[in-house]
């Protein structure tokens, strides 16, 4: 549980009108400061931020702006982006500070998704408040507290028993804080369960292995017969959920299971419903891609294609590009880019543009893709594959260096008098110039717009650090923020005259 360990730290100071690198920067308003750094928020630390000097940032933005926004943000978080702890965060801090409604009852009711968000967010308000014991968390918020009990209604007894875990806030330590009322007979049943610590184990891939684990062997042999057989039961059985699949591949494949049981396994991973059902963040498919590209098997190759086939399920709608449309894709690689985006990831921030990036390129007819650090650098890539494409990508990542000379993208296009009508940016947005010359993106792009009045600039922030490059209030520049597949629907609002902040104020709060 992230909250059960996090401990702030002291705050990181920050100039107004100048980026982490020393360059000129224009300051977010904080209503779109607050949604950047939501939807990028990793709470730990980055290259330039330790993680509680985020935190903090994030309560000093909770305080600046209104409180329906703060509940509708947190709930668009959850329910669009797919996002868990930064949410709760938002809840906690909206709760610390708005009285006199049932606002907070109803936006937690409906952020919480999962049983473990429940204790999590305990965990967080805990910490939050300064509060040592789950004891001490009898003075809870009363909206906080109702909208816990709310969410309890939401659960089976499976559920409940999947997520009954030993943590600092356990469920049982939930139950007893807000008493939820059971909705009928069968729940109450559950709740006393609960409360006796007597919820009976659930049936999940994780107990099923375990147990196997535990298991005395003659050998390897009957060893690796044993988990070969118990991982096609799970395979059978359909328990194994979509993200336990994507995380299992390689346990999959080292266990030598027969040759149908991958093409069941294939055949789920590339189901267009499956995909979408699943919700998983688009690099959850490249971590899984990469950690089976290397292995010793006959079916690593068939695993690879049904990655592919899903990584693209992801955006198969996505309107706005029209054929005749030039489209310039540009990804950040630069040294403030290479940080993970959890302390257990292996996939960073600059895998998360080029992954955008790619998967802009695969759904564009027409498209100029390339990376930038001290050089710009355009690199031609098929259509039809993107993880494939984001490999090559990072393998070619050091040629061009690992400063943040963003403004070369639009000095190449203006030199060569390529006229793109749409040029996007994967960036962290701490952008500068270690060239020497004065130049800037903000100059280089009121230059390109002199020759071409009607391309449009977007910079997709991947870091949320308050600041962009250069203004938003003119020369048809955008920001769009997240690592989710879902910023391409914040596109399309663009596009049709709207923007990242209006797709937050749609949402409802029940």
């Amino acid at each position: 549980m992230r909250f059960n360990f996090f401990k702030p730290k002291t705050k990181a100071t920050e100039a107004d009108t100048l980026n982490y690198e020393g360059a000129l920067a224009w300051k977010m308003d904080p209503k779109a400061e607050l949604y950047a750094a939501t939807v990028t928020a990793s709470l730990q630390n980055t290259f330039y931020q330790t993680a509680g000097a985020r935190l903090e940032r994030l309560q000093e933005l909770v305080a600046q702006n209104e409180p329906e926004f703060v509940a509708k943000l947190a709930v668009y978080a959850r329910t669009k982006m797919n996002l868990r702890s930064v949410p709760l965060v938002l809840l906690v801090e909206l709760a610390h500070r708005h009285r006199g409604d049932n606002l907070v009852s109803r936006a937690v009711a409906q952020t919480l998704q999962r049983v473990d968000e429940i204790t999590e967010l305990l965990a967080y308000y805990q910490l939050r408040n300064g509060r040592q014991g789950t004891k001490k968390l009898n003075r809870l918020s009363k909206q906080l507290q109702r909208g816990v009990a709310l969410a309890f209604n939401r659960f089976d007894a499976y559920q409940f028993a999947k997520y009954n875990r030993a943590a600092e806030v356990k469920l049982r330590d939930a139950l007893f804080l807000v008493h939820p009322q059971p909705k009928d007979q069968r729940q109450q049943a559950v709740f006393h369960q609960i409360a006796s610590n007597t919820l009976p184990t659930p049936y999940t891939w994780e107990t099923e292995l375990s147990a196997l684990g535990q298991q005395p062997f003659a050998d390897k042999e009957a060893r690796d017969q044993a988990f070969r057989a118990k991982w096609e039961e799970l395979i059978d059985s359909g328990r194994l959920g979509y993200m336990a699949l994507l995380r299992n591949l390689r346990n999959i494949l080292e266990a030598q299971v027969s040759d149908a049981h991958i093409r069941k396994v294939c055949q789920t991973l590339a189901s267009p419903l499956a995909v979408q059902k699943a919700k998983q963040l688009p690099f959850r498919f490249l971590a899984a891609y990469r950690e089976v590209k290397g292995l010793a098997s006959a079916d690593v190759s068939r695993v690879l294609s049904a990655l592919e086939e899903a990584v693209q399920h992801s955006i198969r709608n996505l309107p706005g590009f029209s054929g005749e449309q030039k489209v310039v894709v540009a990804c950040d690689v630069s040294g403030s880019m290479q940080m993970p985006v959890s302390a257990r990831s292996k996939v960073m921030l600059y895998d998360i543009g080029l992954l955008l990036g790619m998967l802009l390129q695969h759904k564009c007819e027409r498209v100029i893709s390339g990376m930038f650090g001290d050089t710009w650098k355009t690199i031609n890539l098929p259509k039809g594959q993107v993880l494939a494409n984001v490999q090559e990508l990072y393998r070619k990542a050091g040629e061009v260096g690992y400063s943040t000379n963003g403004f070369l993208v639009i000095k190449d296009l203006r030199q060569r008098k390529v006229k793109a009508d749409k040029i996007m940016l994967f960036t962290d947005c701490q952008l500068w110039n270690s060239t020497g010359n004065n130049t800037s993106l903000a100059h280089e792009w009121k230059q390109y717009k002199a020759l071409y009045p009607c391309a449009r600039l977007y910079l997709f922030d991947l870091a949320g650090h308050g600041t962009t490059p250069l203004s938003l209030e003119q020369d048809d520049v955008f920001l769009i923020s997240g690592w989710s597949d879902k910023v391409f629907e914040v596109l399309q609002a663009i596009e049709n005259g709207g923007n990242a902040l209006a797709e937050v104020e749609k949402t409802e709060i029940d």
